[in-house]
């Protein structure tokens, strides 16, 4: 049986962000196509390590006290010495500690380092972060056995560190949107249709002021809902509703999926502010639901969205995109067939899976059987792993 231990990500079912909705799909795929999968799971509180299934995944389980960024540090460790008794495959979902993969490398370990973006340039980190980042970043790339970019321009990157054969270009998947109810868009007081979407942490490199100021510039007719979590001790936050007209909309953060779908499938247009970062999930969701896509002008968002959408890089620009489109209906139209067609080109989730696991294919380790966890402890009666 071909196995595959999935570390660096919070746990299996998603509840967390993309790399967790990513490990989700894969393990589930994974396991309709014979593989046995292990998902290192990181659990609140302490105790022993205990193991339990989820749709047919192994979950080994492991209780770390604290939350926040420690708590994450001490979580790899723990899973990557786990790792380390065995010799099964691994695919790390991020680089944020690579520096523990060294012990997988050192012990002839396959690994597979999935490299996210380039963390370790965001304005919202400070030097200690960005330092600790830029170096793992390195890492990464020295001790992987592969890496995976989800983006060329991340591809671009690592290959100022290692050779280009070392790494291979497979972006995010989404589901396709190809229907929903409106009683959720209703709910939050828009008319299907008459509404453009903002999802996004809100933080200057996501562009979310320029958006609300630029859409706020003169009535538009339409409503722009912007979700996101916004704390008035915030400085950032207060900047941003006040640069808001009373078109502008903060319901919060929205984290019911169908939700999300409906608010994605009715909106007239998704605007997507992201500067940094690869292929990210919120833009490869929008595709997917046939949103009309106005997008950060950079070289991330530009591979993602393709000649379809409209590109901004200021408030003018942007002010100027909604006045020439909001309103003109065969515009839209055409930008909404262009993202689908991206969408279904090379975006979906059985194309990017497959691509996956043709990769860890490569990377096997040969033995003849998988070896078992003896180590993990039992919950109460539930049975080890073998």
């Amino acid at each position: 049986m071909k196995t595959l231990r999935i570390l660096g990500i919070r746990g299996v079912p998603a509840a967390h962000g993309g790399f967790e909705t990513f490990a989700e799909h894969l393990a589930l795929y994974l396991r309709d196509n014979g593989w046995r999968v292990i998902v290192y799971c990181q659990e609140s509180g302490s105790g022993p390590v205990f193991h339990d299934t989820w749709n047919g995944i192994e979950r080994i389980r492991m209780p770390v006290k604290g939350e926040g960024a420690l708590s994450t540090i001490i979580f790899d460790w723990i899973s990557i010495q786990h790792a380390a008794k065995h010799k099964d495959l691994c695919l790390t979902l991020g680089y944020n500690t690579a520096i523990f993969d060294a012990v997988l490398r050192f012990k002839g370990i396959p690994n597979i380092i999935n490299m996210d973006g380039i963390e370790w340039i965001r304005a919202k980190w400070g030097a200690v972060a960005k330092t600790w980042f830029w170096l793992n970043d390195w890492m990464g790339c020295l001790v992987g056995n592969h890496l995976v970019a989800d983006n060329p321009a991340i591809k671009t990157h690592l290959m100022t560190r290692v050779s280009g054969d070392k790494i291979t270009m497979i972006p995010y998947g989404a589901v396709p949107v190809t229907d929903a109810p409106t009683e959720a868009v209703r709910k939050l007081g828009v008319e299907p249709g008459r509404y453009l979407t903002v999802i996004a942490r809100p933080e200057p490199e996501n562009s979310v002021y320029e958006i609300v100021k630029a859409f706020s510039a003169r009535p538009r007719g339409y409503k722009l809902i912007v979700l996101g979590t916004y704390q008035q001790e915030n400085a950032y936050h207060r900047t941003v509703k006040a640069a808001a007209s009373d078109e502008v909309l903060f319901p919060g953060a929205i984290y019911d999926a169908p939700v999300v779908q409906a608010l994605r499938f009715h909106c007239a247009m998704y605007v997507h502010g992201h500067q940094v970062g690869g292929t990210n999930p919120s833009l490869v969701e929008a595709l997917g639901a046939g949103n009309a896509v106005i997008a950060h002008d950079n070289r991330f968002n530009r591979w993602v969205a393709g000649e379809g959408a409209r590109y901004f890089d200021s408030v003018d620009t942007l002010s100027k995109c909604f006045d020439e489109l909001l309103d003109n209906g065969k515009a839209m139209s055409d930008m909404r067939d262009a993202s689908l067609r991206r969408f279904k080109r090379a975006l979906t989730w059985p194309i990017v899976l497959g691509e996956y696991e043709k990769l860890l294919e490569r990377f096997l380790p040969f033995k003849p059987r998988p070896s078992p966890d003896a180590c993990v402890t039992a919950a109460p009666g539930q049975k080890t792993p073998s």
